[in-house]
């Protein structure tokens, strides 16, 4: 085990950054391998890490957990959250940063964990922020990653996927680097954005606002609606913001209900 130098440990002048790290959360997506959890747990303690989730139908076995934990750390694994799906798990965050290997036409641009991290650390005096990771075999669906307001790929030189707690110890390390040396005072200098429960509500009220206006054929509206998440979610919105597109939603929609021609569909 390698033991940080004293020169390395965070100062007292230091601690209000890294005291920031604890709105961040490690969620992982059906992990198959308990041991992985509990590698990921002694990793996001280490590195300050508040809080870590599981989406799984079923909890994890605790005694393979834990063989890859520390009793120092193992306080992640107890107060880890269980959540059957992944809505539920981010529904009270306001920020999701997805982990992501593939690309393709319905993927995200991706960004290197140094320039996610520099993006991230204005947002966590005031937002709760969820680190996403797909299980070993096949990492994050596109279904997974329309909760993502941005998206990170780990650069490497080969073979481009990583072991799950191999991944979550790259973030981690660059997330507690940077919070470590960064010049804020740790007070919130950025907005609190709109919570993801908040955000699925107002992408489901656009949709249906489309259709009813009869925008666009009825096979093309997943792909304008991956188009709309983007873009919507990497501007962050705020909570007064959300609730003013909503409302233009409902104006529009009832304009449609007055209008003798509307339709529900092409």
């Amino acid at each position: 085990m390698v033991m940080p130098s004293g020169a390395e440990r965070p100062s007292a002048a230091r601690r209000p950054q890294l005291q920031l790290l604890k709105n961040v959360a490690i969620v992982l997506v059906a992990p198959k391998y308990p041991e992985n959890i509990g590698a990921s747990s002694r990793i996001a303690a280490n590195m300050g890490i508040g809080q870590l989730i599981v989406v799984s139908p079923e909890a994890p076995d605790q005694e393979r957990m834990r063989k890859t934990a520390t009793h120092h750390t193992g306080h992640l694994l107890d107060s880890m959250q269980i959540f059957p799906d992944l809505g539920q798990a981010l529904a009270s965050f306001t920020w999701v940063v997805g982990t992501s290997a593939r690309q393709g036409r319905q993927r995200r641009l991706l960004t290197s964990p140094r320039k996610m991290v520099a993006d991230l650390l204005p947002k966590l005096a005031a937002n709760r922020v969820a680190l996403l990771f797909g299980p070993e075999d096949c990492g994050l669906t596109n279904e997974d990653l329309r909760f993502c307001n941005m998206v990170t790929c780990i650069p490497t030189a080969d073979f481009s996927s990583l072991n799950l707690a191999q991944a979550v110890a790259v973030i981690c390390y660059e997330l507690y680097t940077a919070a470590l040396h960064s010049q804020s005072s740790g007070a919130a200098t950025g907005a609190k954005l709109a919570e993801c429960r908040e955000l699925e509500n107002m992408y489901g009220q656009i949709e249906l606002t489309l259709r009813k206006m009869n925008f666009l054929p009825a096979t093309e509206y997943a792909y304008w609606m991956h188009n709309i998440r983007n873009f919507l979610g990497r501007i962050g919105l705020r909570s007064r913001e959300v609730k003013f597109l909503r409302g233009f939603c409902r104006q529009v929609m009832g304009l449609v209900d007055k209008t003798p021609s509307s339709g529900e569909g092409r």
